[in-house]
């Protein structure tokens, strides 16, 4: 019997340790699947660059193209970069449970070599001397009982030796395979961390030639006012999304309070009192904040004010619905306020864009990223650094904006005074 249960035992565990495989295979099998449509999408790219070489494609697009195919490798970065994190802990863990392993191993094998010893000091007939030196029919029982038992435990320590064995082994085997993904993942990100510094050491070309072209730089200037219009319009989806949201919470307000109310109704009868939904304070804690918001880079002077502007030297005139921030590349972007990562895009003439909700209908956008830390739907701290600035046709800028509902603000009346 007691062999049956350690064997039933070895079973549950092999069944256990196989149904937990099958689960890390399935994981493993989503997120290569992840990772081989992110590089497919590369690859398009790739090919779209290509074929522009070949044809007269707009100078923009190409940049585009770029710009995009640079988010998808970033992409692919950190997904290699969280995978590699994941295996670096596994290995870890497989080294601490090899360690361990290996310790029960020796013990077991040090104490059932010490029985090993005695059968083979004293041999099987010392089993039989121990029982006819019994001197009562109560001790020869006691002693037949406990060589049941000692051979159960000999038994048992039998079944342990192999199957701690057979776990150091399936722990060895999956140290090597971790071991390798990790060392194919870590070639793999570096190839990709140098295929994201050609593209965008491709794209600052391109920002070159824009720059010495004028009719291309004119063509950047129509894009933008094209550009927003597509951010007005994504405003206006969370605006009407936002309304929706209010109308739904007030409505289950109003229901919970009338339900409420009938239930008071039928203990106490008091006369009927019609709850009305809430209203927001006319004065919110965003509002009391105008002329003292943070700035979302730490250095910067503006480069280009909110509303009308004329071009010095094109003599083009443009309305910017945000003020432009002419800081180093890659400087950290800071949110303004506490909120809640609302959309995260592309815009064309704006690049890689973020908008952030913040209280009472207020909310910030962010635009020529160089990348996102930030996820949607995610909360964010003030101060909090969301992005990087990027570069734009007009040079390394952060374009940032500030709307209240649909209407636009001037960010310069909201921001605190620079030193």
């Amino acid at each position: 019997m007691a062999m049956i249960r350690l064997l039933l035992i070895m079973l549950m565990l092999i069944v256990s340790v196989t149904s937990s495989q099958q689960r890390d295979d399935r994981e493993i099998k989503e997120k290569e699947t992840e990772l081989q449509k992110v590089r497919a999408e590369i690859q398009a790219y790739e090919q779209k660059l290509r074929h522009s070489e070949d044809r007269e494609k707009s100078t923009l697009e190409v940049l585009d193209d770029l710009e995009n195919q640079s988010n998808l490798i970033r992409k692919l970065i950190k997904s290699l970069r969280s995978e590699e994190q994941e295996i670096t802990a596994d290995i870890r863990q497989a080294k601490e449970s090899i360690a361990r392993l290996e310790d029960q191993l020796q013990f077991l094998r040090s104490h059932y070599a010490g029985y090993v010893r005695s059968v083979y000091k004293h041999g099987r007939v010392y089993d039989v001397e121990l029982l006819l030196s019994s001197k009562s029919v109560n001790q020869l029982y006691i002693r037949i009982e406990y060589l049941k038992k000692f051979s159960a435990q000999r038994l048992k320590d039998l079944f342990d030796i192999q199957g701690k064995k057979s776990e150091y082994e399936a722990e060895n085997d999956r140290l090597e395979r971790s071991l390798a993904s990790e060392q194919q993942l870590l070639a793999e990100r570096t190839r990709e961390e140098r295929n994201l510094k050609e593209k965008l050491a491709d794209r600052r070309s391109v920002l070159r030639k824009i720059r010495k072209n004028k009719d291309v730089y004119k063509n950047e200037l129509t894009r933008k006012n094209s550009a927003a219009d597509q951010l007005q319009n994504k405003i206006a989806e969370l605006v009407a999304k936002e309304i929706k949201r209010k109308e739904r919470e007030a409505a289950e307000a109003l229901e919970r309070e009338l339900a409420a109310a009938r239930e008071r109704e039928k203990t106490n009868k008091p006369s009927r009192v019609i709850p009305k939904p809430p209203v927001e304070a006319s004065t919110s804690e965003f509002d009391q904040r105008k002329g003292k918001l943070r700035w979302p880079v730490n250095s910067g002077s503006i480069a280009s004010r909110f509303g009308r502007q004329v071009h010095p030297q094109l003599k083009t005139v443009t309305q910017n619905t945000g003020i432009d921030i002419k800081t180093p590349l890659g400087s950290n972007v800071h949110v303004v306020a506490d909120g809640e990562v609302a959309t995260l895009t592309f815009i064309p003439g704006f690049g890689n864009l973020l908008i952030i909700d913040h209280s009472s209908g207020y909310r910030s956008v962010y635009a020529h990223l160089a990348d996102i830390n930030v996820s949607e739907s995610e909360k964010v701290k003030e101060g909090e650094v969301i992005a990087h600035s990027g570069e734009s046709v007009g040079g390394s800028i952060l374009h940032f904006e500030l709307w209240k509902g649909m209407e636009k603000l001037n960010p310069e009346s909201w921001l605190a005074k620079q030193r």
